[in-house]
């Protein structure tokens, strides 16, 4: 069992403007371990960022308390560290941003540099530690580019070094590839996904996209109007979503809800014959590998028109959806149906024929 890095307890956070009182995060709680790309989803304005702050103190909580690794940072209404201690601590956790927040005057190399001015290596160990990183991110040929001269996803890698300067435990991730291309964003989160294994880094992702946090994260909570409404490992959470606003981000991360549009609209869905029923099967784990629906023809001669499939590997699990038309007999229809869920598979009938 790997150990907590992150231990967030009932963290409030309220923010007092003129005549109004916002309640920015309302008694979250969250536990990261060491070695975790953890996800924190949700719309803007759901308290992600705000709470994620909480974790370096760049935000006081209005209460609650902060433990990272094994110190206790704030409870009891007050920051524990003094100045110094505080500024150490924060030092071990880095920060990437959409935005990248460059300096356009210093080169990719500067911009490294400039994070360790403060530290206690020699101008000849700097020198090194910032060709190692540059390295580390694939910028190596980049070293004396200014950002003006670098793609979005470069000068993301240059944030990215900058980030990882004073060897940080943590890395929290506050939407940065949501200025990027698709492709630009694959690269980006598969470079996180290797800093993860090579360095141990927990990675802590702030995003509005499922997709992300199903490419690379293995847990995952979703926020709501400042509350944690879900939490859970991905796998989870994709196979057993509870909250509308989790089904609703889950659907848009699997195209499942662009793809019905389109099924629908097929004469064989239009015009269902009446020993017909058009079923969404979802599966995971060892399911994946039977053959169901040969078995349903064999058995009850009940046939299985596929109109959408899709399957991935989350948390090293193969899951999947189908959506299909299944067609017999009235019996043996029904019988097919409990085959089917009997097998493990998650059933919905979707229409069924006239």
């Amino acid at each position: 069992m790997s150990e907590t890095i992150i231990q967030l307890e009932n963290i409030d956070i309220t923010f007092h403007q003129k005549k109004r009182v916002i309640e920015a995060v309302k008694d979250v709680s969250v536990t990261i371990k060491k070695g975790d790309i953890y996800g924190i989803v949700g719309y803007s304005g759901a308290g992600k960022s705000t709470l994620v702050r909480v974790i370096n103190l760049l935000q006081i909580p209005t209460a609650g308390k902060i433990t990272i690794g094994d110190q206790v940072t704030y409870a009891d209404g007050r920051v524990q560290l003094n100045p110094a201690a505080l500024r150490q601590k924060r030092q071990k956790i880095g920060m990437i941003f959409q935005h990248f927040n460059l300096m356009a005057q210093k080169t990719a190399r500067q911009n490294v540099a400039f994070a360790l001015r403060h530290s206690d290596l020699s101008k000849a160990e700097r020198r090194t530690k910032v060709e190692e990183l540059l390295e580390l991110v694939g910028l190596a040929d980049r070293a004396d580019n200014y950002p003006a001269q670098l793609s979005g996803g470069q000068k993301q890698r240059v944030a990215i070094a900058r980030a990882l300067a004073n060897d940080p435990e943590i890395l929290i991730s506050d939407e940065s590839t949501s200025a990027l291309d698709p492709k630009t964003t694959k690269q980006i989160l598969a470079l996180l996904q290797d800093l993860n294994r090579k360095l141990g880094l927990t990675v802590v992702m702030i995003t509005h996209e499922m997709q992300i946090v199903k490419d690379i994260c293995n847990r995952v909570a979703v926020m709501q109007n400042g509350e944690l409404i879900e939490e859970g490992s991905v796998l989870e959470i994709f196979s057993h979503p509870k909250q509308a606003l989790t089904q609703e981000f889950i659907k848009t991360a699997t195209g499942i809800d662009e793809a019905m549009v389109k099924i629908e609209k097929q004469d064989i869905v239009e015009d269902m014959a009446a020993n017909s029923i058009l079923a969404q099967l979802k599966y995971a784990g060892h399911t994946t590998d039977e053959p169901i629906l040969n078995d349903i023809y064999k058995r009850f001669e009940v046939t299985a028109n596929i109109l959408y499939g899709n399957i991935e590997i989350l948390d090293d699990t193969p899951v999947g959806e189908l959506v299909v038309v299944l067609s017999g007999q009235p019996e043996a229809l029904e019988s097919a149906q409990q085959a089917i869920i009997e097998a493990g598979v998650e059933l919905t009938v979707l229409k069924r024929g006239a």
